[in-house]
């Protein structure tokens, strides 16, 4: 006769194993899953454009951020970080990346969303690199998922141009 702790020793075990074959198993299904997000982002206006006292460059944009991102939720996914990055070339960079607007999106309910924004986070850069510069605005996510590895991917919108005088 077993005792009452191998019983309850094999009994969790095996229960253990179950839940992380169901888990395996979770994570594996979100491979079948092809999402197609579509966003769309426009500069309205260009509140100011400055050089500040310590010589760095600064926008503040107006924007409205639009995007569908229902397509990437699954029974898996447990929430989904997006962000928007204004993206652009200097001569000692090839990228710089800075983030304008971030949210945190917690159901394919919440998943549509239409914004109109001022950019929550500085757009500044180190030195006078701004003027009549091109960037890109990017829409970047991370889907969080209840079990398995993190995804992300990005949409770029291209086709901006700064001024290219202080305002």
């Amino acid at each position: 006769m077993h005792s009452f702790g191998y019983r309850a020793n094999a009994l969790l075990t095996f229960s253990i194993t179950i839940l992380a074959l169901m888990c395996a198993m979770a994570s594996f299904s979100d491979n079948f899953n092809s999402p197609s997000p579509t966003s769309k982002v426009e500069v309205l206006n260009i509140n100011w454009f400055q050089k500040k006292p310590d010589g760095d460059d600064e926008v503040s944009l107006t924007l409205n951020i639009s995007a569908n991102l229902q397509s990437l939720f699954t029974w898996n996914t447990k929430q989904v970080f997006v962000f928007l990055a204004a993206e652009y070339e200097t001569p000692k960079n090839s990228l710089n990346q800075i983030s304008l607007w971030d949210g945190i999106i917690p159901t394919k309910e919440r998943a549509e969303f239409w914004i109109h924004t001022t950019n929550k986070y500085r757009f500044i850069d180190q030195g006078s690199n701004l003027r009549s510069k091109p960037f890109n605005l990017t829409l970047h996510w991370h889907v969080m998922p209840k079990t398995g590895k993190m995804f992300a991917d990005k949409i770029v919108m291209s086709g901006f141009r700064l001024p290219d005088t202080y305002r």
